[in-house]
């Protein structure tokens, strides 16, 4: 039985341990940096956006990950296969970045000589602002897209680590927002017009080696909101799991799934099929890749060795009272990730 959170109540204790392990539909638990008891070097704090519609996408990190800050963005050409990346590193930023302490109040705001980027919040809409000097081949990159019709429910979790009881990850997804915007590459622009966005918004103290799998996807069926997040392969999940569909505003939360990725030897295939399946039998899907993201930084203790793949998923899920939908060519992203931070 997994525990389900459904009251306002402290992340940590007096200790700096999670207090109660858990996941929930809203962010019933209260963050705080302060009541971290770890060093601040081991705190990781980020916000993750990403919109897309069936031809591009783009993705926005702000990170402030202790002794390295990361400012990134992305833009997706599936058409095409393609991907463009503009990063920038900043040195022990720890805690400079000022990052909230919740999902629905507080701004994210990084400038310098090479970006501005902004992540600005009220009670209606998210808007992202982007001005990035030389984004590709000495073109700039502007862009200002509103997230609208935000669902009702989300995925949120609070996850501890057995090795060391001060370490924890408090993370939410918010799948199936609404995307309008535009985006400016030099003279040429890119839509978003009733596309859709997704949020991961974490929070929390990591031990030194990690692998996750995580995957995602925003749409419609019957012309309602569809979504999922699905994810494992970190922290003590015995409490539960962060495995949610969405559907018209609603969570419908299930047991555990498995990434099933073709191999050759030891090494992913990762532009192959996969297949992506629960135990419980109601979560069933084939994910076909069109693109892999990857992303490799490696600084003598610090590497991280990130592949992003973007497809289309096909099979079918089953919600809560039991309703079977049959997913279709729908667009999102599965990864795999191996961080030594």
């Amino acid at each position: 039985m997994q525990n389900e959170i459904k009251n306002i109540q402290p992340l940590l204790n007096k200790k700096g341990h999670l207090a109660n392990p858990g996941f929930a539909k809203k962010m019933y638990w209260e963050y705080k940096r302060k009541d971290i008891k770890a060093s601040k070097f081991k705190i990781k704090e980020w916000d993750y956006y990403l919109i897309n519609n069936d031809e591009f996408g783009i993705a926005f990190t702000i990170a402030d990950n202790g002794y390295l800050g990361f400012v990134s963005v992305t833009l997706l050409d599936f058409k095409n296969k393609s991907y463009e990346m503009f990063s920038n590193i900043k040195l022990f930023p720890l805690g400079r970045f000022n990052m909230p302490e919740s999902s629905f109040k507080g701004d994210v705001v990084f400038k310098d000589k090479k970006i501005e980027l902004k992540f600005i919040k009220d009670s209606t809409k998210k808007v992202i602002s982007c001005d990035i000097v030389n984004f590709k081949d000495g073109k700039p990159l502007k862009c200002n897209i509103e997230l609208t019709n935000e669902p009702e429910e989300s995925m949120v979790i609070a996850t501890p680590f057995t090795k060391n009881k001060k370490a924890f990850y408090y993370n939410q997804k918010i799948n199936c927002m609404r995307a309008d915007g535009t985006v400016y590459l030099g003279e040429e622009s890119i839509v978003f017009s009733d596309a859709y966005a997704v949020l991961d918004w974490g929070r929390g103290v990591w031990t030194y080696n990690n692998t996750w799998f995580w995957g995602t996807a925003s749409g419609k069926i019957n012309d309602k909101q569809f979504g999922f997040n699905i994810g494992y392969g970190f922290g003590d999940l015995s409490n539960a799991t962060e495995n949610m569909i969405f559907y018209d505003g609603k969570s419908h939360k299930f047991d555990q799934v498995e990434f099933e990725i073709p191999k050759t030897g030891k090494k992913y295939d990762l532009l192959k099929e996969w297949k992506i399946i629960s135990n419980d039998d109601r979560f069933n899907l084939i994910f076909t890749p069109i693109l892999n993201r990857f992303d490799k930084i490696s600084l003598v203790l610090l590497v991280s060795n990130q592949h992003q793949v973007f497809g289309k998923f096909k099979g079918y899920v089953i919600l809560d009272d039991g309703t079977k939908l049959e997913v279709k060519d729908l667009l999102g992203s599965a990864e795999v990730v191996h961080n030594r931070w």
